[in-house]
């Protein structure tokens, strides 16, 4: 049996879920699905043991220091997300989106060396086990309008928002001095 280690961090978004295997976050959900989350959980590893931690691995402080404006502790946190090697491809490039910076599904599927596969993006960044850390945040319609979210457009918004990013009314990201558009055409 696997044991796992359990931390809550609170935060602008709500309440968040994570989960830990020893000092790589595997699992990061919205408060709101703890059912889901560590469902997911338990399909990737099979007979697991939750237990609750104070700060596993530092992960808690990151998020805080990240929730705090520090953006680049993020980059310090180790994860496991499991998945097939195209979905680890995409999961790795998500975490080269600098924040404050938008890239289209489409851009990342060229960026990757994968042009035609925009939709296998788009799935593969709505499977991501580990929101924020793993930023699918920042992956946007080539038009610059907010796209699905699994934690829902209103955290999705927050979050690029707190990254410095605009969004205006019509939930399309809006160009400024402060905004990239990576990799958009």
């Amino acid at each position: 049996m696997t044991e796992l280690l359990v931390d809550r961090v609170e935060c602008g978004i709500g309440t968040l879920l994570l989960v830990c295997d020893g000092p790589r976050l595997c699992a990061l959900g919205f408060g709101d699905d703890d059912y889901a989350t560590l469902h997911g959980v338990r399909a990737r590893y099979g007979n697991v043991r939750f237990r609750a931690a104070d700060d596993p691995a530092e992960i808690t402080s990151r998020m805080r220091a990240y929730f705090g404006g520090e953006y680049a502790a993020l980059d310090a946190i180790a994860v496991e997300t499991g998945g097939t090697p195209f979905q680890r491809e995409v999961w790795e490039a998500l975490r080269k989106i600098p924040p404050g910076t938008t890239v289209s599904y489409g851009a990342l599927a060229r960026q990757i060396g994968r042009p035609s596969a925009t939709r296998a993006v788009g799935l593969t960044n709505g499977l991501n086990p580990v929101a924020v850390v793993v930023p699918c945040h920042r992956l946007i319609g080539a038009d610059a309008s907010l796209t699905g979210y699994g934690g829902g457009l209103h955290r999705k918004r927050w979050l690029l928002e707190h990254e410095g990013l605009r969004v205006g009314n019509d939930l399309k990201v809006e160009r400024s001095d402060q905004s990239t558009f990576a990799g958009l055409v």
